[in-house]
């Protein structure tokens, strides 16, 4: 048979070289045949292939993490591991980060007054220009309310905060709370612990633990701000 092959195309060309199509032979079935499937059927070297193409792939929707139901019963968790934190309420003091930390620590102090039926003092805290890329925002950056009890000296702060990811939020507000006295302790509750750290914080008490990968980020509403009580996963160039 391969006496019978050379014989009609010649000798078989050096190992990578592929000869030049055949002439179609006038009236010869067999020569159209091959001249027609050539390409994937080619008798000397290897099958060549079109390179594959890149399909992309079909977006992530938002998923979600917690809903308005499993928010509160995760803050009123929060609320109760905070009493036991503190051993008691005493010299107790909830300290919100702008923005929507605030928010939560206001829920938590509800939350504890109806369990334990006292007053605990909270305040509001800002922390943009304590940030440490100050510099980079503008010369004009957007600052909030800070509003704090009178002094902090001797009492049990908790800070309280949306989500937890690289720490440099968090050490903001302790460079911040040194300029209103000395605490007695300082713990920080969280929402929403993503991980992410780049400092070597922690929290005391935590909402929730999420995973979240790459190109992707947290995003918490809450009713007194954004109209509905959720949190999502979402792609960071996605609209929630």
């Amino acid at each position: 048979f391969c006496g019978r092959v050379w014989g009609v195309f010649g000798a078989p060309p050096p190992r990578g070289v592929h000869p030049p199509p055949p002439p179609i032979p006038c009236g010869n079935r067999l020569g159209l045949l091959i001249h027609c499937f050539r390409p994937p059927l080619r008798l000397f070297g290897p099958i060549i292939t079109a390179e594959p193409r890149y399909i992309a792939p079909m977006p992530r929707k938002p998923s979600i993490v917690l809903d308005a139901r499993a928010l509160d019963r995760t803050l009123r968790r929060m609320a109760d591991q905070i009493v036991e934190l503190n051993a008691g309420t005493d010299n107790l003091v909830l300290v919100g980060i702008q923005r929507r930390g605030v928010q939560l620590a206001e829920r938590i102090v509800r939350m504890i007054k109806a369990q334990e039926g006292v007053d605990i003092v909270s305040g509001a805290l800002d922390i943009t220009l304590y940030r440490d890329d100050l510099q980079t925002v503008g010369p004009r950056p957007v600052v909030g309310t800070t509003q704090l009890p009178w002094t902090l000296d001797d009492q049990h702060v908790v800070i309280v905060d949306d989500v937890l990811y690289t720490g440099r939020t968090v050490r903001a507000a302790l460079d911040e709370l040194a300029d209103f006295g000395r605490p007695a302790r300082i713990a920080l509750a969280v929402l929403i612990d993503r991980g992410g750290r780049e400092l070597p914080i922690h929290a005391d008490v935590i909402g929730r633990k999420v995973e979240v990968e790459a190109g992707q980020r947290v995003d918490v509403f809450i009713e007194e701000l954004d109209g509905r009580d959720e949190v999502l996963i979402a792609a960071r160039d996605e609209e929630a």
